[in-house]
């Protein structure tokens, strides 16, 4: 069985985040989804449960994903759950550069157990970020287009309790 390990802070999931595991479970036996905290934003929209929980929900009819909170080095966390490979997203050039030297590093920490596989999501997801998403929806703009259904009610429940509690 071949798993696969794709990791990110998913503050929100995106419809691009989305694109690259559903591809990802066509190629391999199962991808194992670990919610981040990133270290950089110690404060996001959703706390890690949170976004847990919504992407537990949008998968829960698929037999080959498995969601799970993370913390730490991915490479350990795919050695945790005995993937071969961390899967990553491409949207360009950037993204490109970035990932060649994770991809190095990751390979040489892990004594080269952990290989890096790139997908590249569809034309009409390519630009979709997180931080666009929440952007947008800042601006009281639809995010329909961005996320899937359940993540934009959540937001939209989210943005409703803060309002709330103003």
């Amino acid at each position: 069985m071949t798993k696969v390990l794709y990791t990110g802070s998913f503050d929100p999931i995106t419809k691009g985040h989305m694109n690259i595991i559903e591809q990802a479970s066509l190629l391999f036996d199962e991808v194992v989804i670990a919610v981040l905290q990133n270290s950089s934003k110690p404060k996001g929209f959703f706390t890690i449960e949170e976004r847990f929980e919504l992407i537990k929900k949008i998968y829960q009819a698929y037999e080959n994903i498995k969601v799970v909170i993370g913390s730490g080095a991915a490479v350990d966390i795919a050695t945790l759950y005995e993937c071969k490979a961390i899967i990553r997203g491409l949207r360009g050039l950037t993204d490109f550069d970035y990932e060649i030297g994770m991809a190095g590093i990751n390979k040489d920490i892990s004594d080269g157990n952990i290989n890096t596989v790139c997908l590249f999501a569809d034309n009409n997801y390519q630009n979709i970020s997180s931080s666009m998403v929440r952007e947008v929806f800042s601006l009281d703009k639809p995010i329909s287009k961005y996320v899937d259904p359940v993540v934009e009610e959540a937001m939209k429940q989210k943005r409703l309790l803060y309002k709330k509690e103003a």
